[in-house]
């Protein structure tokens, strides 16, 4: 049996479920991707539009899954030889897993959404509270219908707090995800102009985004960005479902948590924080506004749950950009020199994109080196869209950028607006830019690729990354095409 701690026996689930199971078990995972079981996991088959993982129970058993939870329909007839659970529908036994821990854990409960800053202020609050006491935290990009509960699903009985990050582009989508993890401190880090396909506004983006208030208590927290333009709207919204405390973050001069002073550099960042009457300053291991701003919400969580500030903030200087979310590494070219890459690649929005550019006008290439921006397609935005990513022209000339490639046919629009000294190359998909970028970089450049996960940017990633082995072109037009 695996050190890991107990997240499920045969018991505890007929409790969650009302069904029993074939045999008695234990699990220390939850999984629904059979690719992805470890020994000891409880495999929960779900049926998709497109897979159904009842096609792969053999494989999750053959990896060590303990036991399967199936659909009655699927069972019905079969002669099942592996410890299983029949229900009649294995998303709602998912949910009911999730209900059931939330139910009984002793953990405190953030949830975290905002148009921007999810993922960054999730992994900075984790890290901060990860000091004080065991925590569970949202894995990668898990935050939505499926990944909530499948969270929820995992938490360790032993753990102290649970940081939950809540993702939506349609209205509805929240409110369902609050319900079932019920947190007793909630973050809406900002609201921007994203998913406006789906949305008629910002108003309407903010009451969605208030929709974390309607799993709450009267005894939680609101955690609100003070300067935002939607504040007295989010607030009321708080009000409205008896929230009783709020607490405000930003420049404003009555935030609660309020960023006097920053300093921002190429790659950390210093900020000045008062607090109250307390006047905290601390540094940060990522560059850029944001990654401060979103710093200033952890503080506020951390206040709400009556936490040291002071520890909070000396972690700060922990904090690294993730992969595809501003990672920055340098890469030493076969033929001499090096050039620094910026990926963020993973996802973008004109908020978004907005800091990436602010970032590298940050930086300050060497030996006669430039500011890149290879920048694709921001999605999901309507009819706004290509009016947003023509008026990213005026950011890239604010920032001081050199040379700026595009890609996607929304990004057509900025392109057109580019002066021809700034102009790099242009192509409707990411793969035909693979070789103008690469032949356009040189030692001393600093480069930021940026673009929504449909835009598929990584190719680009991976051709940059491979320049600084000694590579045929063949072979990296084969990994940026695989």
């Amino acid at each position: 049996m695996s050190n890991q701690p107990i997240l499920w026996t045969s018991d505890t689930a007929h409790a969650a479920l009302k069904a029993r199971s074939s045999a008695k078990w234990a699990a220390t995972g939850v999984s629904i991707d059979s690719r992805a079981v470890a020994p000891g996991d409880l495999f929960v088959a779900l049926k998709g539009p497109n897979h159904d993982a009842h096609d792969h129970i053999a494989q999750a058993i053959g990896e060590g899954a303990v036991a399967a939870i199936v659909n009655a329909d699927w069972a019905q007839g079969k002669s099942l030889n592996f410890p299983h659970l029949i229900v009649p529908d294995t998303m709602q036994a998912l949910n009911d897993l999730a209900r059931h821990k939330r139910a009984t854990t002793q953990a405190k409960v953030i949830g975290i959404t905002g148009s921007v800053g999810k993922t960054g202020t999730k992994e900075a609050l984790a890290a901060a509270l990860a000091k004080i006491g065991e925590t569970h935290k949202t894995m990668g990009n898990l935050n939505n219908h499926i990944g909530l509960p499948l969270t929820l699903a995992r938490l360790p009985d032993t753990a102290r707090f649970a940081v939950l990050e809540m993702g939506m582009n349609h209205s509805g989508e929240i409110d369902v995800l609050s319900r079932l993890g019920r947190p007793d401190v909630a973050i809406i880090t900002t609201v921007e102009a994203v998913h406006l396909e789906f949305f008629d506004g910002i108003e309407d983006i903010a009451d969605a985004k208030a929709e974390i208030f309607s799993g709450m208590n009267a005894q939680g927290t609101a955690i609100l960005f003070r300067d935002s333009p939607v504040f007295d709207q989010l607030k009321d919204r708080a009000e409205a479902s008896g929230i009783r405390k709020i607490l405000t973050f930003g420049t404003h001069m009555d935030a609660t948590i309020r960023l006097i002073d920053k300093s921002l550099h190429s790659a950390c960042s210093a900020a000045t924080v008062q607090i109250n009457d307390k006047t905290l300053d601390y540094c940060l291991g990522a560059p850029g506004l944001h990654w401060v701003m979103n710093s200033l919400a952890v503080l506020g969580a951390i206040k709400a749950l009556g936490e040291d500030l002071i520890a909070a903030s000396a972690t700060f200087s922990d904090i690294r950009a993730p992969r595809g979310r501003g990672a920055y590494r340098q890469i030493t070219l076969s033929n001499g020199g090096s050039f620094g890459l910026i990926d963020e690649s993973y996802n973008a929005s004109p908020a978004s994109v907005r800091a990436a550019i602010a970032v590298l006008g940050g930086t300050h290439p060497k030996d006669g080196g430039r500011r890149i921006a290879v920048l694709g397609d921001m999605r999901e935005l309507g009819a706004a869209g290509p009016d947003l990513h023509a008026a990213l022209a005026k950011d890239l000339q604010q920032a001081d950028i050199d040379l700026v490639f595009c890609c996607g046919p929304l990004m057509k629009a900025l392109w057109d607006q580019l002066p021809q000294v700034q102009r790099g190359s242009y192509a409707e998909i990411s793969t035909d830019l693979v070789d103008p970028v690469c032949a356009a970089v040189k030692a001393g450049d600093i480069v930021t690729i940026k673009g929504s996960l449909g835009t598929n940017m990584a190719p680009i990633v991976r051709a940059l990354d491979m320049l600084g082995a000694e590579t045929s072109r063949a072979t990296i037009a084969r990994a940026a095409g695989g």
